[in-house]
């Protein structure tokens, strides 16, 4: 375990997404290269970075793997800067059904896992904002932890997050580090946003990244931005504004046992009480 311990740069890269893949492409890889030059062992990209966040585009922007252009885009450049590529999420094509999927890649370049967005956005807000993912998109059925050199973490997208279970699930089968890929809008935002990734940081006890693209004013969908590092004890470790940035924080693994020692939640759980159910196996101690 003492390999797992070391601390480790992250880059979220708050990507400006336009209507062409092919430059939404350029600019993700330019900017996980900056990232990786500026010592980020992970880079992490947004929900839907490689297409306008609209339902009716995910079958248009949609994409195999192996073989689409952005998952060979994630792949060498990972190879490339032997770095972790949290691939945000993107459209994933698998026989008749499309998903809204992360991709993760390792410093060899292969895909280490994926996440298929488990809960799809289907929601009515004030202001006007009305979302139906289920129109395109079919719900994922599994937890996603996967392990790394830099220790376990777990992924989701987006809605995700607003249902805990999950997150203590991914908690329970190891996770330390949480990457939420996300588009909240200006609905959700300035109301939920940081208070939702610093609560899941809390109750968890474990570091969540949000990466969010820009905002663009002039969208179908207007992203919040924000994107934000979260410790274990609900600090902000860096956030982005609206704009085009990457922004930068440094995990240390040594954090989450502390915490964890001096208020020992998960071991204080009533699991004669009440109990998750998950088709993956809890890890021994969380403490």
């Amino acid at each position: 375990m003492a390999a797992h311990q070391a601390r480790f740069k992250i880059g979220v890269c708050q990507l400006a997404v336009g209507q062409e893949k092919k430059e939404n492409l350029r600019k993700a890889r330019e900017m996980i290269f900056r990232a990786a030059a500026a010592g980020a062992k992970v880079a992490v990209l947004p929900e839907m970075f490689n297409c306008p966040y609209q339902a009716s585009l995910f079958p248009v922007f949609a994409e195999e793997f192996p073989g689409g252009p952005s998952l060979e885009m994630l792949s060498e450049t990972a190879r490339c800067l032997r770095i972790y590529v949290v691939g945000g999420s993107i459209p994933e094509r698998a026989g008749e059904r499309v998903y809204n999927t992360s991709f993760i890649f390792g410093p060899d370049g292969k895909l280490l896992g994926r996440h298929r967005k488990v809960h799809l956005f289907d929601v009515d807000l004030p202001g006007g904002v009305r979302v139906r993912e289920s129109s395109t998109l079919s719900p994922g059925d599994e937890v996603t932890v996967l392990n790394t050199e830099l220790g376990p973490v777990g992924v989701a997208v987006c809605y995700d997050i607003r249902f805990p279970e999950l997150f203590r699930l991914m908690a329970l089968q190891g996770a330390r580090v949480i990457f939420v890929p996300a588009a909240f809008n200006l609905t959700t935002g300035p109301a939920h946003w940081e208070i939702t990734f610093r609560v899941r940081a809390v109750d968890n006890q474990v570091y969540v990244v949000g990466a969010s693209p820009a905002r663009d004013a002039g969208a179908a969908y207007v992203a919040y931005g924000h994107s934000l590092v979260v410790d274990p004890w609900g600090e902000v470790l860096a956030a982005a504004g609206e704009g085009e940035e990457i922004i930068y924080a440094e995990i240390d693994p040594e954090r989450t046992g502390e915490v964890r020692g001096r208020l020992p939640l998960l071991k204080h759980r009533r699991t004669d009480l009440y109990q998750l159910k998950s088709r993956e196996p809890f890890i021994g101690d969380q403490g």
